[in-house]
């Protein structure tokens, strides 16, 4: 088979750039690593991170936009572009300075390219790409939802196959992990997401104006004022309760919410955008019943994989990640699923589970170590707002027909 010329040199290229090192006396001791920038803009927090291929955090920098779209009641995407447009050289700086490794160290940029927001997206793709070709550097794709997926490796001992429940606030997924592009995906959210209704609902209640939430996320929100909440005083129907698959459905339950609040503002006398008098028990019967939705798919989704040996019988794990994974009562919610089920929860730190550089270096480390997806600089990459996650099993899990048995998810406040 005969190549063209220009079609060998550059393959002499990624072969040589995939064997990059780096040697440094800087750690104490002499070593040498591949190192891995990654670059992270899928929405609207604008994150880099160096990593060694050990997984060790070199120097990151992080520009969250949270406050911008808390005063404007949700992310507009030409903000977030915008915003992402004026930082991204300065947080990429920022993480290489503190990692004290120039560019010519690294052996590869890793970048989100797919699902997010469009504008976002662009921003983190054209940065890369400018910058791989300045630096003449391999280039590696990164997959949203697989870097979260993955987090927890870089923490943990976690073998494949795994079982993930990825949730944060523009996804929601179960699927088993049985490689580092090799996913099996059982459900996915059919409307909106868990992030998305608790933000949701926030804003209903318009809980920017209560003292103590402020400044924190929809999401935080409604997790603060849910600990002193009674989440028995509103019975909220557990989505999709005869449907018996591994997807998730969260639009039903908003508009539970939503005519439970409009009723309790008639009954109070009072406008939308003042305070309700129960706005901590909205919050707990709300959260509630999303952990309980949440508890519900993943305890399908746990059975399907043991009647079809997708978990290994000896210390099959459950990893919780995205920033919704942060919440503690759904943490706990899904405890009581993994003890009655005999797996092991496994959920990175709360600074891992929101989007950030981080995850994204370690998505690269873990290809680069498999050499998957690595293009070569001069390659034009495009980005993919939606973009599913591995082979799709729902229809097999739908036609499995799984029953759950009875579990009570008691949580005390």
């Amino acid at each position: 088979m005969t190549m063209f010329p220009s079609k060998v040199k550059n393959l002499q290229r990624v072969l040589q750039l995939r064997h990059t090192f780096y040697c440094s006396p800087s750690y104490g001791k002499a070593s040498c690593s591949r190192l891995v920038l990654g670059i992270e803009t899928s929405c609207d927090d604008t994150g880099a991170a160096v990593l060694d291929e050990k997984g060790a955090i070199l120097g990151e920098s992080l520009h969250s936009q949270k406050e911008v779209h808390l005063r404007t009641g949700g992310i507009i995407p030409t903000v977030a572009q915008q915003l992402h447009s004026e930082n991204i050289e300065r947080v990429v700086q920022e993480a290489l300075e503190r990692s004290g490794v120039d560019p010519s160290q690294l052996s590869a940029v890793a970048t989100t390219v797919k699902p997010g927001l469009a504008l976002s997206l662009s921003i983190g793709l054209k940065f890369s790409q400018r910058f791989v070709r300045q630096h003449n550097k391999p280039f590696i794709p990164i997959h949203h939802m697989e870097a979260h997926a993955l987090t927890a490796r870089m923490l943990h001992p976690i073998a494949f196959p795994f079982l993930v429940l990825l949730i944060s606030g523009g996804h929601s997924l179960l699927a088993v992990a049985r490689g580092v592009d090799d996913f099996l995906l059982l459900g996915y959210s059919l409307d909106e997401s868990p992030g998305d209704i608790l933000d949701k609902v926030a804003r209903r209640l318009s809980l920017t104006k209560h003292p103590q939430c402020s400044t924190l996320s929809g999401g935080q929100a409604i997790e603060l004022l849910a600990k002193s909440g009674d989440r028995m005083r509103f019975r909220f129907t557990t989505p999709m309760g005869q449907t018996h698959d591994c997807c998730f459905s969260f639009a039903g339950l908003r508009n539970q919410v939503t005519m439970m609040i409009k009723k309790k503002e008639a009954e109070e006398g009072i406008e939308q955008g003042t305070l309700l008098s129960c706005v901590n028990d909205i919050a707990a019967a709300t959260q509630h019943t999303v952990a309980t939705h949440l508890a519900k798919r993943t305890h399908r989704a746990i059975l399907f994989c043991q009647a079809n040996g997708l978990l290994p019988a000896s210390s099959p794990t459950l990893v919780l990640s995205g920033g919704v994974a942060s919440n503690q009562y759904i943490r706990k919610a899904l405890t009581v699923i993994t003890e009655t089920t005999g797996l092991h929860l496994l959920c990175p730190p709360a600074k891992f589970c929101t989007d950030n550089g981080v995850m994204i270096a370690w998505n690269g480390v873990e290809r680069l170590r498999e050499g998957k997806g690595i293009l070569p600089p001069n390659v034009d990459v495009f980005y993919e707002p939606k973009a599913p996650l591995g082979v799709d099993m729902t229809a097999e899990v739908k036609a499995a027909g799984i029953r759950l048995p009875s579990v009570r998810i008691r949580i005390p406040n």
